[in-house]
C-alpha cells in the first residue's frame, strides 16, 4: 500500500477483499456472508489434511499479489509463507491447504472483478471550478483530483453510496459576520495559530496522507504514509493481539473492520464531490493571511466531509461492538513512521482525536469533522446491526 501510493478509499478496498479471502477459508458456515451485496455464497471448509494459517495467509496475500499495483512484489513474502511450513506439514497438508487458499481468492477476485472499479478510468476526468466556495487544487503539488468517481463502486454492506448523506455543510460566505468565516474559516485558522504541543502532536499522529510532498529545489519528493484505513488496520491487530481472539476470530475482525471501511469511504467520497467544497488554506491564502499554512499538507480532494472523521467514527463503532466500550489499549501504529505511540481508553476516543486533528492540522473545518463523526458512527451502527443481528 505504502509502496504505490494508494489512495484512501482505493487502500481500503484492498484491505476489504484480501480480508475477505482470509474469512472465507476460516469460516464454516455462512457468516456474515449472506450480508454482502452481490456476493454468491461460497464458503470453504477446511479439508482434513488442510492447515488452516497457512490457507488463509496465503488466500490474503493471493488476492494482494493480484489486485495490487506492485503486487508481483508479494511473491517473495508468499513463498516465505510456504517456506515456514514447509517443514511443519505434510506434503499432503501443505498440498490442500494452498489449494484451499487458492478456491477463496479466486472467489474474491471475481467477486472484485464486478464492484465497477475498473469502470472508473473510463470515466470523465474532474475538471475545477473558479467559482467561489469550491474546491481547488491545494499546494505545494496542486495534484487533481483523487477519485471522484468512487461513489459508483459497489458497497459491502449499505444499501447505497448516498445513504449516510451527512447534512449540508455551513454555506460558504465571505461574510465576516457569517458562520462561515466566523466559526469554520476563522476556527481554521485561529486553531493553527494556537495549537499548543498536545494538539500538534495529535495532528501529526493522525495525518495518514499519502501523498505528502517536499520540494528541495525543483526537485520533488514523496513522504510515503499509510492512509486512515491502513492505521485503523494496525489498531484493529493490536486490538485482538491484546484481546487474545484466536485465529478465526481474529480474521473475522480484520473482515469485518476492513468491509466497513470501505463502505465508509464510499459513503464518505459520495459526499465530497457533492458538496464540492474548498479547502482552508486556498481561502485563508487568498482572502486572510499569504503566508498561512496548515500544520498538515492539504490531501488532494474537496473537503467536506473529513474522512479521516467518518472512517475513524466507522471502524471504531464495528470495533466497540467487537471488545466493549472501554477497551483500553495503545496504539503504536504509527511508530514506524517516527511517531511516538499514544494511549487511548476506548476506540471511540481514538476515534474522536482522529477526527478533531484534521481542524488542528489545519485541514478541515469544524463542521466536517463533527458531521463526519455523525456520519461514519450512522454507518457503522447500521453494518453492526446487519452484521449482528441474527
Amino acid at each position: 500500500m505504502v509502496h504505490d501510493v494508494i489512495s484512501p478509499p482505493a487502500a481500503a478496498r484492498y484491505y476489504a477483499y484480501s480480508c475477505l479471502a482470509g474469512y472465507l477459508v476460516t469460516e464454516n458456515s455462512i457468516g456474515f456472508l449472506d450480508k454482502l451485496n452481490g456476493f454468491e455464497i461460497k464458503t470453504f471448509k477446511t479439508k482434513r489434511h488442510a492447515n488452516q494459517p497457512l490457507a488463509t495467509s496465503y488466500a490474503l496475500i493471493q488476492v494482494a499479489k493480484q489486485m495490487l499495483p506492485s503486487g508481483y512484489q508479494l511473491e517473495k513474502i508468499q513463498l516465505e509463507l510456504i517456506a515456514h511450513f514447509k517443514g511443519k506439514l505434510s506434503e499432503k497438508s501443505l498440498e490442500q491447504s494452498l489449494a484451499l487458499g487458492n478456491l477463496a481468492a479466486n472467489h474474491v477476485l471475481e467477486y472484485a472483478k464486478t464492484d465497477l472499479f475498473n469502470e472508473l478510468s473510463a470515466k470523465v476526468g474532474y475538471t475545477p471550478t473558479l467559482k467561489p466556495g469550491y474546491w481547488y487544487p491545494t499546494p505545494p503539488a496542486y495534484m487533481e483530483a483523487v477519485e471522484p468517481h468512487w461513489n459508483t463502486v459497489r458497497t459491502f454492506f449499505i444499501e447505497s453510496a448516498d445513504q449516510f448523506k451527512p447534512v449540508a455543510p455551513t454555506p460558504f460566505s465571505m461574510d465576516s459576520e457569517s458562520d462561515f468565516y466566523k466559526i469554520q474559516l476563522m476556527g481554521v485558522y485561529n486553531a493553527v495559530k494556537n495549537l499548543n504541543e498536545e494538539q500538534t502532536l495529535i495532528a501529526n499522529f493522525w495525518d495518514c496522507n499519502p501523498f505528502m510532498v517536499e520540494y528541495t529545489g525543483h526537485m520533488a519528493i514523496g513522504i510515503k504514509k499509510i492512509t486512515p484505513g491502513g492505521h485503523w488496520m494496525g489498531i484493529t491487530g493490536i486490538a485482538c493481539k491484546k484481546a487474545n481472539l484466536n485465529f478465526a476470530e481474529t480474521v473475522k475482525t480484520h473482515a469485518l473492520v476492513s468491509l466497513t471501511l470501505h463502505d465508509a469511504f464510499v459513503n464518505c467520497w459520495d459526499e465530497k464531490y457533492r458538496s464540492n467544497r474548498i479547502r482552508p488554506e486556498t481561502v485563508i491564502n487568498k482572502h486572510i493571511d499569504q503566508q498561512w499554512k496548515p500544520i498538515l499538507q492539504t490531501p488532494p480532494f474537496p473537503e467536506y466531509t473529513s474522512g479521516h472523521s467518518v472512517a475513524s467514527s466507522a471502524a471504531s463503532t464495528m470495533l466497540t461492538k467487537i471488545f466493549g466500550e472501554n477497551f483500553d489499549f495503545v496504539d503504536d501504529t504509527e511508530v514506524f513512521f517516527g511517531l511516538e505511540e499514544r494511549h487511548f481508553k476506548s476506540f471511540k476516543q481514538a476515534s474522536n482525536e482522529a477526527a478533531i486533528s484534521r481542524l488542528y492540522g489545519g485541514i478541515h473545518y469544524i463542521d466536517a469533522c463533527e458531521n463526519g463523526v455523525q456520519q461514519g458512527t450512522k454507518l457503522g451502527t447500521f453494518i453492526v446491526n446487519k452484521v449482528f443481528d441474527k
